[in-house]
């Protein structure tokens, strides 16, 4: 099947829901958005931020980069990404594929949503290595305990077709926001002597972790995680992907097709 064209993806976007009106609901984002305000790190996603945000300049910044509802009144119910800037920012992360490709770099993917986009990674990182990539990976089978989740509380790094995530331990792929899974990775390359990535494609913390240690990161992000948009803003990530990431992995393939079509990879 053909990668879809721009107008397409827009139409499919909005058809499922990844863009346009979102199952992310009002009440949803506002609340985050006001944790982060409130520097919880759960939603802070391993980053620092030299401007200490409020929450009108959050949500202003929300409404702009990822095309929420800007009106602080609306505080229940549906609310919006813009399936333009979602699209914007999947032809940025294509143009930065194919420079990493056409460079030969090293590249990193990791998720915190692996039951939903593990494959959409896999299928990034595979198209790289065709084309000359290495994909990197690092700290596998580092552990840590979380609070405020659904036990089992320990977590555990693992490597999926190439892909970083954390499972419990009864070996299930869990749902993350924490950096520190990035962190481990990166410490451990570096103890082995290997070179950090030049690229991370990831999101939540992973995505966070490796912005906020200098690496060129696209991160994906749903609209009730603004770090990530704060980040971009503040130059810590490369580009940041607007989309609901709490969809099944197919819907997600035509943006991956256009992405790699974009990037000369398919």
């Amino acid at each position: 099947m053909a990668p879809p064209s721009r107008a397409e993806l827009v139409a499919h976007l909005v058809r499922t829901g990844i863009a346009g009106h979102v199952d992310t609901s009002r009440q949803n984002n506002l609340r985050h958005f006001r944790r982060l305000c409130h520097k919880d790190p759960y939603y802070q996603f391993g980053l620092t931020f030299g401007h200490d945000w409020s929450f009108s300049e959050v949500l202003a910044l929300m409404a702009k980069r990822c095309g929420v509802v800007a009106d602080e009144g609306h505080q229940w119910g549906v609310d919006t990404i813009d399936p333009d800037r979602t699209v914007d920012a999947l032809e940025s992360m294509a143009t930065r594929m194919r420079d990493a490709a056409n460079r030969r770099e090293r590249v990193m993917l990791a998720t915190g949503h692996p039951k939903n986009l593990l494959q959409t990674y896999q299928v990034f990182g595979a198209a790289l290595e065709r084309h000359g990539c290495e994909v990197v990976t690092g700290g596998a089978g580092y552990s840590y305990e979380v609070m405020n989740e659904q036990p089992p509380f320990r977590r555990v790094l693992v490597f999926d077709g190439g892909v970083g995530l954390v499972r419990d331990v009864d070996g299930v792929p869990r749902h993350s926001h924490h950096p520190f899974g990035m962190r481990a990775a990166l410490r451990d390359l570096t103890e082995r002597g290997e070179e950090w990535p030049q690229l991370v494609i990831a999101d939540h913390g992973f995505a966070g972790a490796a912005g906020e240690a200098g690496i060129s990161t696209v991160g994906l992000a749903d609209c009730n995680d603004p770090a990530l948009f704060l980040a971009e803003y503040e130059g810590k990530q490369h580009t940041t992907v607007p989309l609901d990431d709490g969809y099944s992995t197919v819907d997600y393939r035509p943006l991956a097709d256009f992405v790699l079509h974009r990037a000369g990879l398919l």
